[in-house]
């Protein structure tokens, strides 16, 4: 890999970098978050050497209690490192957390912390952790800047795995976004990297140490737009794949293996987007050319910003619709209003009748019923004697009662499958990302020729239920129908492609495959699939599942391996 710029090479270093004002993973007695830091010593001995005599000057002897302009109330200190401290303090004029660097006033890097902590004030945009306050009082500068108790560092989100593509989507989106409005006002970062970027509780990104994180370590770049846009495509490398895109490890993450040079995201993991792994590309730099070999390279975050823009706008899933809870049926019972629900479990007193007519008139009444009953049953008798006698000559003709249909009374004749038409589909994506959701109308438009397919897979046949346990689309039948079954065409012919059909509540991908229910499944070594639903079940939305896939060679759409495409699918009922 090429030698990159002083900048650069600072994106790629070991060092948690808000050593500043960490605001991820807090956890303190009075319920105030703590932030933790991991400077290397490598780190360590870097910025010592970035600017002359700046470690010469030792930190101001300051302890947890101690206050600033008798109102920062000093309480944790989370790093000490090169002649500064960052702290966890508390405002005690508007009660509230903040965090704060110190230096010595005669700091070799003091007059370039105050400017950029300044600047950064002024920008007064809410992307970014606000520096509240820049002062020097009593032979000390200090930079106060907002504490986030609720945001998560990027680093912390990585450590469980990368992140899910609309997740890493936003990251890129809001960052570039916001970097792009820092270049124009003629702020740069130079330390961006996954201890800068921070989510918070309600899906925004915030980057924190605008200016003044280069400015504390003596870091400078001599094109800083680049030196930011590379670090942005870095961050998104790592949301994807969970490695740092550089041969040493760094912020927790493996590096890229060594003389491999630098290989998009796709290559190192399975199932990553297609579109965000060649934007991070285009945002690396290699040599001073892209990494992408399609695309132009992308050298400021306004032109990541036009980048993205062009991109097919990735959605949210959608949200898991939970079936209501079961109420109890209720029944009208007359004259139970006002009387005292018996419990479960007690003997129920039976009503009693009312008691008998006992007037001249029920009595009446009495003997007008019993005569119509007689008259009734004697009418009666007389029609089914005359109808026994009318098919004395038909006794052999049929021993059941025939409808007016012609259909056999006790049951129904088999009826053919019909089609059921398909109001809309979408990709559901069981882990990693999407294989062509954009194509997904392909499966049902009634042309052949079109299709929808995966992406190459190296193993197989069956994938691999660690990062990708399937592939496959949801389709919306537009209501309630009764599923028997479906059949598909294949691109690809052999061995082992394995469908299965599944009844879910919607078309989003936060239902897992185990909530949803099973309805057939087969295995065909044919350039086509029938699926057969052993017992009809009535549901709006099917996933077509594919677990396993054959071996096919490589084409214009993808590489030899094992990759499955789907035409010309219906569903009957």
């Amino acid at each position: 890999m090429a030698e990159r710029s002083t900048a650069a090479v600072d994106v790629a270093d070991n060092s948690g970098d808000e050593s500043l004002t960490a605001e991820a993973d807090q956890t303190t007695a009075d319920g105030v978050a703590k932030n933790q830091e991991q400077d290397t010593d490598s780190d360590e001995a870097q910025e010592k050497t970035g600017t002359e005599g700046s470690g010469k000057t030792s930190p101001p002897e300051l302890h947890s209690g101690h206050k600033l302009a008798r109102r920062y109330r000093l309480e944790e200190c989370v790093t000490r490192l090169d002649g500064f401290s960052s702290w966890r303090a508390v405002d005690e004029k508007l009660r509230r957390a903040v965090g704060v660097h110190i230096l010595p006033a005669d700091h070799a890097r003091a007059r370039s912390v105050l400017a950029a902590a300044r600047s950064s004030a002024l920008l007064g945009d809410p992307r970014f952790v606000q520096v509240l306050d820049a002062v020097e009082e009593n032979d000390l500068v200090y930079v106060v800047h907002e504490w986030l108790p609720d945001a998560v560092e990027l680093t912390t989100l990585l450590a469980s795995g990368p992140l899910e593509v609309y997740d890493a989507y936003q990251m890129v989106s809001q960052v570039s976004a916001a970097m792009a409005a820092a270049h124009r006002e003629g702020l740069a970062h130079l330390r961006l990297n996954p201890n800068a970027v921070l989510r918070t509780s309600t899906g925004q990104w915030r980057i924190r140490g605008l200016a003044v994180n280069a400015a504390l370590r003596g870091i400078s770049s001599d094109t800083p737009q680049r030196t930011d846009t590379e670090s942005i495509g870095a961050l998104l490398y790592a949301a994807l794949t969970q490695r740092w895109p550089y041969e040493n490890d760094a912020y927790g993450l493996s590096g890229l293996p060594k003389d491999i040079g630098l290989i998009p995201p796709d290559q190192v993991r399975a199932g990553v987007h297609r579109g965000l792994s060649e934007l991070a590309m285009r945002a690396l730099a290699n040599d001073g050319a892209t990494a992408s070999r399609h695309e132009s390279p992308c050298t400021t975050p306004e032109e990541l910003v036009k980048a993205i823009s062009e991109m097919p706008r990735i959605r949210p899933p959608e949200p898991a619709f939970t079936s209501p809870p079961d109420y109890q049926r209720t029944t009208y019972q007359q004259g139970t209003y006002g009387r005292t629900a018996p419990r479960p479990g007690s003997p129920q007193a039976v009503p009693a009748p009312p008691p008998p007519l006992q007037s001249r008139t029920g009595k009446a009444l009495k003997w007008a019923v019993s005569a119509l009953l007689i008259a009734a049953l004697g009418l009666g008798s007389w029609q089914l004697a005359d109808a026994l006698m009318d098919q004395g000559g038909k006794a052999d003709d049929t021993n059941t009662t025939q409808t007016n249909d012609g259909g056999d009374k006790g049951g129904d004749k088999a009826r053919p499958p019909k089609p059921l038409a398909i109001h809309g589909a979408q990709e559901y994506v069981a882990k990693g990302s999407a294989q062509a959701p954009e194509d997904v109308a392909n499966t049902y438009d009634g042309d052949p020729s079109t299709y929808w397919r995966t992406r190459s897979f190296v193993d197989g046949p069956d994938m691999n239920p660690a990062f990708k346990p399937g592939v496959g689309i949801v389709y919306d039948l537009g209501s309630e129908q009764t599923v028997k079954g479906s059949t598909m065409g294949l691109r690809y012919s052999g061995d082992h492609t394995t469908v299965t059909l599944y009844a879910t509540g919607s078309t989003s991908s936060s239902t897992p495959i185990s909530a949803m229910r099973k309805l057939g499944t087969v295995t065909t070594t044919g350039d086509s699939a029938t699926v057969k639903v052993s017992k009809p079940v009535k549901t709006r939305y099917v996933l077509v599942w594919i677990t396993a896939m054959p071996s096919a060679p490589g084409d214009a759409y993808s590489g030899a391996g094992y990759k499955q495409a789907i035409t010309d699918l219906k569903f009957t009922g």
